[in-house]
This record gives C-alpha cells, sequence and structure tokens, in this order.
C-alpha cells in the first residue's frame, strides 16, 4: 500500500547518526513541514508529495514524530499488584514486600495461574493502549517465570502476543530476575546458563538476556557468567543496574560490553565517565522512580553532557511502574531527571531503537526506515510534555498502515 501523509505543520525527522549522543544533539532540526510519503511499509520521502497514493492523510496542523520505542517493559505479564503500592504508600519497603513473597514471586504466581488465553488477552489490552499513547516498537521480557520451563512458556506467550499485536515486538530473556523458592543464586544461574538461554536461542525467543543485580537478586559475577551464554548463544547482554543501590553495575556492564544498564538511580559519576565512552545505553525509567517515591535519581544530565547513549523506557510492569504511556514516561523524565523535551524524545524513539537493535529500522523518518509515524493534534511536539495527559495523537502509521485513528478524526483519512 501506498500513503501519503501531507501539509503537516512539522516534522521531527531525527533523521542522521543514530544514537544520538554528545554533540549530535546540536544538529537535531525541526522541519518546518511538508509531506511524507511511504511504500510497503518503508518511508520513500520526507517533505514532498508524491503522487500515485493508494491512501492520503490530511495532517494540516499537525506535527509528525516518529513512532515511539518503549525498550523496557516486562510484558507478557497476567494481573496488577495495587494493594503493594497502597503498602508501600504507608511506608513498607519495597524490599520488605519483595521477601514476603510478594513482589516477583506473587507475578510469578499470577503467570503461573493464568491460562495462556488470558495472560495474551491481558497483555493484549495494555499493547492496544501503548499503541494509542504512540508506541509502534516495543520489547517485552521473560523473568515471572522462575522455572527453565516457566521462563519459556513466557517467552512464547511474548511470541504469541507479537503476532497478535500491531507493534513490531522485541523480546529479551530476563534469565535472572529473582532468586527461585528451593534454590541459591549459583544454582539458578547455572540452569540459566546451561538449559534456558540455549533453549531459548534454538527456538529463537529471543534476541537478548537480562540479570537483575541488587542484593535481593544476583551478583556480578553472576552476569559475567551470564554473559558468556549469552555470547555463546549469539544474544545481546543487557542488565537492570543500581536501581536500588550502588553496586558498581553500570560501569561493570560497559566492561563487558553490555548493549544497556537500566535504571542507574544509584550509579556514580565514575560510571557516568565509563558509559560515556562506551557504546553501553543508559536506560532511564522514571516511572519506576515516581512509582517507588525514590529520592535517588539517576545522573541524566551528567549522563547527556557527557556523552553517553541515553534511551528512555516505562518499565511497564505490575509492581513498580505499572505505566504503559510512554509520553507519560517522556513527561516524568523530564520533570524528575531534568530532561529536554528533546532529549525525551530522542530517549523514547532513535536510541530506545538502538538499545532494541533497530537502529537502522525505527526510531527516525528517514528514506529507507520503516513507515512508523505518529501523528500529533499539537502546535510542536513539546506538548507531548507539556500536557502529558491531554490526547494528542490523531493517528499511529505502523509499516506504512493506519494501526491507530482517533475517533472523529475519519475526514482525515482518504482511499
Amino acid at each position: 500500500m501506498n500513503l501519503l501523509v501531507k501539509d503537516s505543520r512539522s516534522i521531527v525527522t531525527l533523521e542522521g547518526t543514530a544514537p544520538v549522543r554528545g554533540a549530535a544533539f546540536g544538529d537535531i532540526e525541526v522541519r518546518p513541514g511538508g509531506s511524507i510519503s511511504c511504500d510497503e511499509g518503508r518511508i520513500v520521502s520526507v517533505g514532498r508529495a508524491d503522487t500515485g497514493t493508494d491512501a492520503i492523510f490530511d495532517a494540516e496542523g499537525c506535527t509528525i514524530i516518529p513512532g515511539l520505542v518503549d525498550c523496557h517493559t516486562h510484558l507478557p505479564f497476567f494481573g496488577w499488584r495495587a494493594d503493594e503500592d497502597a503498602a508501600r504508600l504507608s511506608g513498607v519497603r519495597y524490599e520488605d514486600i519483595h521477601g514476603r513473597s510478594g513482589g516477583i514471586f506473587r507475578s510469578a504466581a499470577l503467570l503461573a495461574e493464568a491460562s495462556d488465553e488470558q495472560v495474551i488477552a491481558f497483555s493484549a489490552r495494555l499493547a492496544l493502549q501503548m499503541l494509542r499513547s504512540g508506541t509502534t516498537t516495543f520489547e517485552t521480557k521473560s523473568g515471572y517465570g522462575l522455572s527453565v520451563e516457566a521462563e519459556l512458556r513466557q517467552l512464547r506467550l511474548a511470541r504469541k502476543l507479537a503476532d497478535k499485536v500491531p507493534q513490531r515486538v522485541v523480546t529479551t530473556c530476563l534469565a535472572a530476575h529473582a532468586i527461585p523458592e528451593g534454590k541459591d543464586q549459583g544454582q539458578w544461574i547455572g540452569e540459566a546458563a546451561n538449559d534456558l538461554l540455549p533453549a531459548a536461542a534454538a527456538e529463537g525467543l529471543c534476541s537478548a538476556v537480562d540479570i537483575y543485580v541488587e542484593s535481593i537478586a544476583f551478583a556480578l559475577e553472576h552476569a559475567a557468567r551470564l554473559a558468556e551464554a549469552a555470547k555463546a548463544a549469539g544474544l545481546a547482554m543487557r542488565v537492570h543496574a543500581d536501581q536500588l543501590a550502588d553496586n558498581q553495575t553500570a560501569a561493570f556492564a560497559t566492561r563487558w560490553g553490555f548493549r544497556s544498564a537500566d535504571h542507574l538511580n544509584h550509579s556514580s559519576l565514575d560510571a557516568v565517565d565509563d558509559l560515556a565512552a562506551s557504546d553501553t545505553a543508559a536506560v532511564l525509567l522514571p516511572g519506576a522512580t515516581f512509582t517507588l517515591r525514590q529520592a535517588a535519581k539517576p545522573p541524566a544530565r551528567a549522563l547527556i553532557e557527557a556523552g553517553a547513549i541515553v534511551a528512555l523506557g516505562t518499565d511497564l510492569n505490575p509492581g513498580t511502574s505499572p505505566i504503559a504511556s510512554l509520553p507519560l514516561a517522556m513527561a516524568l523524565g523530564c520533570r524528575l531527571y531534568s530532561l529536554s523535551p528533546m532529549e525525551a524524545l530522542v530517549g523514547a524513539t532513535v536510541n530506545a531503537a538502538y538499545v532494541l537493535g533497530l537502529e537502522n529500522e525505527a526510531g527516525r523518518i528517514e528514506s529507507g526506515l520503516a513507515a512508523d509515524l505518529v501523528i500529533l493534534d499539537a502546535p510542536s511536539f513539546e506538548h507531548l510534555v507539556y500536557r502529558p495527559d491531554a490526547d494528542h495523537i490523531v493517528a499511529v502509521i505502523r509499516d506504512g498502515d493506519v494501526a491507530y485513528l482517533r475517533p472523529g478524526s475519519e475526514p482525515r483519512l482518504a482511499r
């Protein structure tokens, strides 16, 4: 199908080098407007209106941005944990909830008790909510299985979810999220490295591996063991780093060439220098900072100014970040971490695509890339973070097809 999105007010293309870091921020321009031609799911031209189209979207007065990329979620899962949030609001520590068979263990039990159909229906509704918020690509994870077979089940459910939703889906095996009952850390890491990762790789169920390094979970030696297994399986490596304490995990991730270090609430300024000198992305997750009311915040400004690759995600999960909207995460990133609107947009598009290994496929509006666009009924993209509760999104285009059209916007689309 050929689609022409015509006569926009402005276009934020983010075209050029990916990822964006350091001085490259100074090269970002907002086009004064124009049209975008798409053919067979790819962007053909930006700024001019090609002829011979099957459909035309009238974007007059609108701002166009790349489809948003959520590089850190915990889908698929089943069920919520609102009572735990209420307990935290009353003063109970997250670590204490986790230690009472709550937290990750509770979500693992909910997932185990639900049928495949229930999990897919629950998660697909969240994916639709994400689509309506502009997300055209998102990551899924395992980590709520806590046994080899249950982790493989969650990865297979992620594959089924990918087949059901209109978005592009990339899956990570969160092989070490919590210590399974009846095992110690070393036993589970051995099973994950020797059994889980080879099986997941053989089925093509994931493209990356993840581990949660904290005092309540796993240590750096376990991250090293999984990294070796991931490399042998041809998978990228990621890590939940320094969320609850400074465990030197972000710096470790750079030395081992991990694709990303995520959270970073307690990362040191030394780690900032390490990240800036590396190709390991710093993934910021302000939804978790907000939900957990953490006083410690990632050194976001220092990361940006030092030239690190900074990305942004929702961390959508039922316990510590029940947030599906990337625009809300962007707004929180600006207000909690002092990001600029453009830095937040870059973090949720081109740099997030880099984290998922999609830097040459998504996150930018550029000839040859996937035709993933978000059309905003707003005079500038800054309104996404300025008024995050407003319904700015007129349409979401995924691979050149209109995947979402706001009710009442039908006259803008002609076939």
